[in-house]
């Protein structure tokens, strides 16, 4: 019966968050597709100046893993007045960070390339990419957090419904400003700028008032200005390990676009195609590991620690059957990518052995993602993700890959290949963390009681 229960909040949960993952990708895939179609300059621009928005959404990323630990938690409790605290508290947050980003991606777009090519026919494409494109960071950092809502509170069919009209609508926009269709002039790169303007401005005017009208989610405009002092402490008590871990892997991901970025225009225009590729077919791993968190974490705030520790174990080995079938997947779909894109010999080739490494990786990645961000995060234990990713990253790939790069001079398949051993290495230890069941906690509880249970649980091994 458990296990059958299990398996139907997972159909509700998973697949509507895996679309939503899919649809999103799908953006950036579309923006490769037609930029590519101009020429590779285009496409190689977007890709780097993308990495800022990156960067924005490791920060969005790490609240959100906040909000699902806190809001499923007290959700299951029945706590809705806590649970409006939080998003109050979270879109205040959220407004502040991206509206930093936003200001830099509009007058120091300049500075920001060149952190990451010395190319000027790349900076002067991104400029103009930036200082568009900018406007959206606000938009789609705040809608995240009411989207979020809607998943935890039992609404994620909802959160898709307006995920995917606004990819459908950015979609259709790409094509009508990068193209010049309907009478509109041919805007090219601001043409891909300006459709993620208008898409993601819709989308967060609809997640908004729609968290706002529902009766379910209802948050009237007045709870933005309150504030609960002691809850926001104990939010930033386990978040901002959250937070340095994000960082820790996305700065670190982030250097890998900078290492990628020195080795030529070809190798940058043959990661951004194995990246897309490889972000679409991961979709289901991510909402895999998105809707685990949630249902461990509802578990856990209703007090059924025993029934989140069982739920937490087939969650780990469902990960390990959607990461292989994943890299299969990808394997399989090799020809047709290579089949559709239009890069130059060199850069084909690169793609191909890129998306061969791909198919590894996303195991590894399948298995972390849930028992990371997922499973651990449900329990607040933050901590062991940060520490995991500095070593492995900083101590490991990162150092490696500037050697094999810069120093070693190897080629750029075999740096590549480097890169991407992150979510291989740290995978013995994940799993010994695991058994020490310290991801068993009941957030909503004094963290005396949570102290004895992780005490308890730890006998048991």
């Amino acid at each position: 019966m458990k296990k059958n229960t299990l398996l139907q909040k997972l159909m509700t949960l998973v697949l509507p968050i895996a679309f939503q993952q899919f649809m999103l990708a799908l953006v950036n895939a579309s923006d490769a597709v037609m930029l590519g179609k101009l020429n590779q300059d285009s496409l190689s621009a977007v890709s780097l100046g993308g990495q800022i928005v990156f960067v924005l959404n490791l920060f969005i990323s790490a609240i959100t893993i906040g909000e699902n630990m806190y809001v499923a938690q007290y959700w299951g409790k029945g706590d809705t007045k806590t649970v409006r605290e939080i998003i109050a508290f979270l879109t205040r947050v959220t407004f502040l960070i991206s509206a930093l980003f936003c200001i830099a991606a509009i007058f120091c777009p300049r500075i920001l390339m060149r952190i990451f090519t010395t190319d000027e026919n790349l900076i002067i494409l991104g400029i103009k990419y930036l200082r568009i494109v900018g406007v959206s960071y606000l938009f789609s950092s705040i809608s995240q957090i009411f989207l979020g809502l809607l998943k935890n509170c039992g609404k994620a069919m909802e959160s898709t419904i307006i995920i995917t009209t606004t990819v459908i609508l950015n979609i259709i926009l790409n094509s009508v400003f990068i193209f010049g269709l309907l009478g509109m002039p041919s805007l090219g790169i601001e043409g891909a700028a300006l459709a993620t303007v208008i898409s993601t401005g819709i989308g967060f005017l609809w997640s908004i008032l729609y968290c706002m009208q529902n009766e379910v989610t209802k948050i009237p405009l007045s709870f933005l200005k309150q504030r609960n002092i002691e809850l926001e402490k104990r939010f930033w008590h386990h978040v901002l390990p959250v937070i340095a871990n994000i960082l820790i892997w996305g700065i670190g991901f982030t250097t890998y676009s900078i290492i990628m970025g020195h080795l030529g225009t070809n190798a940058v225009a043959a990661n951004s195609i194995a990246n897309i590729s490889k972000n679409l077919v991961v979709c289901f791993c991510l909402g895999l590991g998105n809707g685990g968190s949630i249902i461990v974490g509802n578990e856990l705030g209703a007090g059924n620690l025993e029934l989140a520790k069982q739920y937490g174990r087939r969650l780990a080995k469902l990960s390990i059957t959607s990461g292989i079938v994943s890299g299969l997947f990808l394997l399989s779909i090799i020809p047709v990518i290579l089949h559709f894109t239009n890069l130059s010999p060199q850069a084909h080739h690169y793609l191909k052995w890129m998306l061969v490494i791909c198919s590894y990786y996303l195991i590894g990645k399948s298995i972390n993602s849930m028992v990371i961000a997922g499973i651990f995060a449900a329990g607040g234990d933050s901590k062991f993700g940060m520490f995991c990713d500095a070593i492995t990253l900083w101590c490991v790939t990162i150092p490696l890959g500037v050697i094999a790069a810069f120093i070693l001079k190897l080629p750029v398949i075999i740096v590549y290949f480097v890169l991407n051993l992150d979510e291989i290495i740290k995978l013995p230890a994940v799993y010994i963390h695991f058994k020490k069941y310290k991801w068993v906690k009941d957030l909503t509880v004094k963290e005396e009681l949570n102290i004895r249970q992780e005490q308890r649980y730890a006998r048991e091994i």
